[in-house]
């Protein structure tokens, strides 16, 4: 069957950087760094005391009393961010099959917030069953897209993708391989997350996975910097609309890019690790270019990459870069926004693909920021576009996402005809 075009017709936006698409824009082609001291508990007894916070979000700017307690944070931030991509797409309308819109959302953990409050709340109740009604509603991970459905009435496709960091991308390609085989006219796609909590901050303290660079938290993230010593915490929230393209096309949508393509692999080789050697990331790349799109990995000019500022993640994932586009490696612009946003975990995957979709529109790739010291098993020959924004020419992009358990998804944007 011949495959149909999907573009690109909405995006949402709440990150550390700006509660909309344009703050985050701004934030990223500024070299902003939304990390910080924790201001949402007491985090003087951990071993890492920053994150980066989604900043000024109130619920009842967007939700009344009684349905934000209804609601666990992510799902909230899952809420807003859809409606800012909805509205962005002018998708509403009265011709509008709303039996062929779905949603598709990701999330790494879910309710984390909610099912900490609960357990906390009957201990300190001495063990006696009291908890909230909506303590399951508000804590599982499916839950945001279905009240993203209910919001909008959208009867189509509908569930949730948990690959850990993974888990918007994959929400990406399935509703991109759902559009393009003909079983939706249009998607939302995205992914939420709000671990910034006692349980998020103490589990990854104890996996020896954060920074704990306290005492200058804003240069924690350091992608690619020989003195990296783990990524920093994010939370947030990205959404894209993703639509076929005749349909788009037929009611006059403005097209920020095309999708053509996505790849799945997995690394099998260890839960928290990745392969030494890339070989899962090489894989995903490949197929992400290719995928019946006729693309090469010359038509690539920016990859937006995992680069978490881990020791050996960040390492793994250049040698994968090197071994899928060989010399041309070397006219990429390459660049790691979690420098700025820290690491969304499930909500990743959209956000950065949303950064790569502006790196498209505006023809500008975001930095990696907090670079001050080269490290000898990184080619230093490779644009890894350090500490500020580069104008250039971007025809496609790429971006990467890899998950605890060896979870790997890349997604590929270009230019609209």
């Amino acid at each position: 069957m011949q495959l149909k075009r999907v573009v690109v017709t909405g995006l949402g936006a709440l990150t550390p950087l700006g509660n909309t698409v344009d703050e985050y824009r701004n934030g990223l082609f500024n070299s902003e760094s939304g990390c910080a001291p924790i201001t949402k508990f007491d985090a003087s007894s951990f071993k890492t005391q920053f994150a980066c916070e989604v900043k000024g979000f109130n619920p009842v700017d967007h939700f009344d009393r009684r349905e934000a307690r209804r609601m666990d944070t992510f799902s909230q931030y899952a809420l807003v961010v859809a409606e800012q991509a909805v509205q962005d797409s002018g998708l509403l309308n009265d011709k509008l099959d709303v039996s062929r819109v779905g949603v598709i959302w990701g999330s790494g953990i879910g309710g984390i917030d909610t099912f900490q409050q609960e357990v906390l709340g009957f201990a300190k109740n001495n063990m006696k069953p009291r908890f909230n009604p909506f303590f399951i509603p508000k804590m599982i991970a499916d839950i945001a897209s279905g009240n993203i459905s209910i919001k909008y009435g959208f009867r189509g496709p509908n569930y949730s993708t948990i690959s850990a960091c993974a888990s918007s991308t994959n929400s990406i390609i399935d509703a991109f391989n759902l559009i393009r085989l003909g079983k939706a006219n249009a998607m939302i796609a995205g992914g939420s997350e709000a671990a910034v909590n006692e349980s998020g901050i103490g589990g990854f303290n104890a996996l020896q996975a954060l920074s704990t660079r306290n005492d200058d938290p804003e240069t924690a993230s350091r992608p690619f910097d020989k003195d990296r010593d783990g990524f920093v915490l994010g939370e947030g929230a990205g959404a894209v609309i993703l639509e076929e393209y005749e349909h788009a096309k037929a009611r006059g949508a403005t097209i920020y890019a095309e999708m053509t393509g996505g790849g799945m692999s997995a690394d099998a080789h260890h839960i928290t690790a990745p392969h030494p050697e890339g070989l899962g990331a090489i894989r995903v790349m490949k197929e992400a270019i290719d995928d019946h799109s006729g693309m090469k990995p010359e038509d690539i000019d920016y990859v937006n990459v995992h680069g978490t500022s881990t020791p050996l993640g960040d390492v793994a994932e250049v040698k994968a870069i090197r071994a899928v586009f060989g010399e041309h490696a070397y006219h990429l612009n390459i660049s790691s926004t979690k420098s700025m946003t820290g690491h969304l975990l499930g909500a990743a995957g959209a956000v950065e693909a949303i950064a790569a979709i502006l790196a498209i529109k505006y023809d500008t790739v975001p930095p990696t920021i907090n670079h001050f010291t080269d490290d000898e098993e990184i080619d230093s020959k490779l644009n890894l576009t350090f500490n500020k924004a580069e104008k250039r020419t971007v025809r496609a992009a790429l971006s990467n996402t890899f998950g605890f358990g060896g979870h790997n998804a890349s997604v590929v944007f270009r230019k609209p005809d």
